[in-house]
Parts: C-alpha cells; sequence; structure tokens
C-alpha cells in the first residue's frame, strides 16, 4: 500500500497558480561575470537600479598619472632603468642603477669597523669550555667503539662535564643595564 503525496503540505506546489521561477542559467551567469571584469558598467539615464541593501560610501580614486598621485615612482622608475639598461651587463645592473639618485655614489657606502679580536680567556674559563665538551664527546667514543672506562673515570667525565657547566654559569658577565649585548639605536 502506498501513500498519496499530494495530501502533503507543500508551500510551494505547482498548482497553486503561481509560476515557478525561472531555473538558474549558470552560463549566463559567468558570461556577464567575465564580460563586465575589471570595469563598472555604464547606466545610462533610462536604466533603473533597485538598491540591494545600504552601500558604503566609495571613495574617490585618483586617476593614474594624475597631478593627485598618491605615491612618486620617479625613483622606482629610476631604478628600474638602470635594471633594464641594455648597455651594460646582467651581472653590473643591478648593482650600480644608471640613473642613481643624486648624491648617492660608489664611495658613499657604509664599511664596517674592524671587529675587535676573539677574547682568548682566562685558563680557568678554558678548562671549563674543555670540560663542557670533552666529556660528551669521550662518553660517545666509549658507545660507538665498544670502550668501557673504569668506574672512577666515567666519574671523573660526569664531574668534569658538572662542574664545566656551574663555572662558566657562575662566571658569565652581567650587565645592570638591561639593554643586553644588542644594538643601540
Amino acid at each position: 500500500m502506498t501513500t498519496d503525496d499530494s495530501s502533503r503540505d507543500d508551500p510551494r506546489r505547482p498548482d497553486d497558480g503561481e509560476p515557478e521561477p525561472p531555473p538558474f542559467d549558470e552560463e549566463a551567469a559567468w558570461r556577464l561575470i567575465v564580460e563586465n571584469y575589471g570595469e563598472r558598467p555604464k547606466i545610462g539615464p533610462d536604466d533603473t537600479v533597485a538598491p540591494t541593501g545600504p552601500t558604503p560610501a566609495e571613495p574617490s580614486r585618483p586617476a593614474p598619472g594624475g597631478a593627485d598621485r598618491l605615491f612618486d615612482r620617479s625613483y622606482l622608475d629610476a631604478l628600474d632603468a638602470g635594471r633594464t639598461d641594455p648597455g651594460r651587463g646582467d651581472d653590473d645592473t643591478l648593482s650600480h642603477p644608471a640613473d642613481a639618485p643624486v648624491g648617492r655614489h660608489d664611495d658613499d657606502h657604509f664599511i664596517p669597523p674592524e671587529p675587535p679580536p676573539v677574547p682568548r680567556g682566562t685558563p680557568a674559563r678554558r678548562l671549563a669550555w674543555c670540560g663542557l665538551f670533552l666529556p660528551p664527546l669521550l662518553m660517545l667514543c666509549a658507545v660507538i667503539f665498544g670502550w668501557t672506562y673504569p668506574g672512577w673515570v666515567s666519574l671523573g667525565l660526569v664531574a668534569a662535564f658538572v662542574g664545566g657547566f656551574v663555572f662558566l654559569v657562575a662566571t658569565m658577565p652581567r650587565d645592570g643595564d638591561g639593554r643586553g649585548d644588542g644594538a643601540v639605536v
């Protein structure tokens, strides 16, 4: 036994006297998007546009190349002209633009001062660094090559590692100004 589907309460039944809306033509919608891409459609005085909701005020856009440009590209254009100069080789165009800005010369670039020599440190700090790196290296070699150390040597290696670490942390320089060792502008 089957039930009759006509007895259901369907608000959109085609026999209510209302015409069905036309099917959505997706191809026509895409064609309309592609035709109007990048430009606004021209609306004549005879065309009526129904507002679909609140529209925000659109900011005015300056005309390209006009006097009210937001950004002066003359510097960037000069750099681009130097990169595409056909008289220069490809390796030289980026380092020496053809139309260099006024006041910029090759000898005006920054040359950093010679760095100070690496501090040698005190003999106690050098011994602490050796105690920090040599015991793990010797233990790694023992594992790789299958060596066995007597108990007192293993204990000495662990003590040298811990002692070197503690000594280096305890003798770290401490700055009181709180700025650290970074650059100060």
